[in-house]
């Protein structure tokens, strides 16, 4: 098989390992005495919607709704599924939690709230704290996505300036809560996925300032209003872990980058490609991950005492990008920019990154593919790796090459994809 085919097979391997659709009625208890509520939000809330729709018994009270990216919905039939934005909170998103937060707070005992969350949820679920505006969270937003912060920092953030996120859903509700979860964060802490609306706290709103002075971010004043008065304890802290709120609630994590990463290990030993999977935990800035892989790629290309071609090196994770410039390209497209630049010299060498819920960053791709003429086809067209690089404008070059990973929504999301080829 061709390399590149091999990179790609991996890829859906990887994604349909975390596919909602076969995972979900495992892990569906009984229904309750009363009715069953399902709420949820993320890239794959729709599709896990449908799962649980289509393994739910046909008499059995349920209804809800989930809020998923624009795009990325699929027909269900009791539980509602609404559109909002990505990766910028819009009135959509604070509409569908404030529905959320409102049905969550009508159940009681003898219900059960059924919570699907998965990566994007963050955003999407988005019903600012008192005080502040829906254009003060737009605001925030816009500079953490910018600055470099770590998806755990942006989302101590989001949970303090939050009416619904850091355990509030779960305040809010009288019934037994299952939460089950799909896991695009390194670490997998529930608290991070969907910015954890039914999970223990453990920041605090000193937390939250400390972020914000970390990457000097320029707030809105009524966020800073809002923030300052946590630390006087003139309102409420997030819920903390040990809380009593979290007696009734039950987490499950159903899928993550490890399961992802195992499937594609198990598919190159098929091939007699050995692998090394270099961890699901991967974070720091694209450019600079893509050198300390470029290292390790060049030692087993030279040196191939102890690791051996033919080699499949994989990693998840999630990079970030700081941006300098004003070109196109999310975190995998400049991940392999800065891995192809690092392996110039290099023969014999494929890879591939991308985000497994299909879109990497805001573009319309999932990521990109290396090859070893790809430099030899860009000089050709006279395109300088390193003047695209320093401009943020990955998504071109690779578009240009024709190299482009081109998915769709996967309705599903456990992060980044890496897949280092060596022959």
């Amino acid at each position: 098989m061709n390399p590149c085919n091999h990179l790609l097979e991996s890829f859906a391997i990887a994604v349909k390992a975390a596919d909602p659709t076969h995972i979900i009625p495992s892990y569906l208890p009984h229904p309750p005495p009363g009715r069953t509520l399902v709420v949820g939000a993320g890239k794959a809330s729709a599709a896990m919607a449908m799962a649980v729709e289509n393994a739910w018994p046909a008499d059995a009270r349920i209804d809800g709704l989930v809020v998923t990216r624009y795009g990325h919905t699929l027909p269900t039939h009791k539980i509602k599924v609404v559109e909002a934005g990505h990766p910028i909170p819009d009135e959509n998103g604070e509409r569908a939690a404030q529905k959320i937060l409102s049905a969550a707070q009508a159940l009681e005992p003898s219900d059960l709230m059924l919570c699907l969350f998965s990566g994007g949820g963050s955003s999407l679920l988005s019903l600012p704290a008192e005080g502040i505006s829906l254009q003060d969270l737009q605001a925030v937003t816009h500079q953490l996505l910018r600055c470099g912060a770590s998806i755990q920092e942006i989302n101590i953030v989001r949970k303090h300036l939050s009416a619904i996120q850091g355990g509030k859903l779960a305040a809010a509700c009288r019934a037994p809560i299952l939460a089950l979860i799909i896991s695009d964060v390194t670490g997998d802490e529930a608290t991070h996925i969907a910015s954890g609306p039914c999970s223990p706290d453990p920041s605090t709103f000193s937390d939250t300032l400390a972020v914000l002075a970390r990457y000097h971010l320029d707030v809105p004043t009524a966020i800073r209003q809002l923030l300052l008065a946590g630390i006087e304890h003139a309102i409420t802290e997030t819920p903390k872990p040990g809380s009593l709120i979290f007696n009734q609630v039950e987490t499950r994590i159903i899928a993550n980058a490890h399961q992802s990463l195992s499937a594609a290990a198990d598919y190159f030993q098929k091939y007699d490609i050995s692998t090394l999977i270099l961890g699901d935990t991967v974070t720091g800035e694209s450019r600079e991950i893509a050198k300390c892989y470029a290292a390790l790629t060049k030692e087993i290309r030279l040196h191939p005492q102890k690791l051996k071609p033919p080699l499949a090196l994989l990693s998840g994770g999630e990079t970030t990008v700081t941006l300098r410039g004003n070109g196109r390209g999310g975190r995998n497209t400049e991940f392999l920019l800065s891995l192809l630049i690092e392996l110039s010299t290099l023969d014999n060498v494929y890879a591939l990154a991308c985000d497994t819920d299909g879109l990497d960053g805001s573009e319309n791709n999932a990521g990109a593919l290396i090859t070893p003429d790809s430099l030899i086809r860009a000089n050709k067209l006279l395109l300088d790796p390193v003047s695209f690089l320093s401009n943020n404008n990955a998504y071109t070059f690779f578009q240009q090459l024709n190299d482009l990973v081109i998915t769709g929504p996967t309705h599903t999301n456990v992060n980044d994809y890496r897949a280092i080829l060596v022959l």
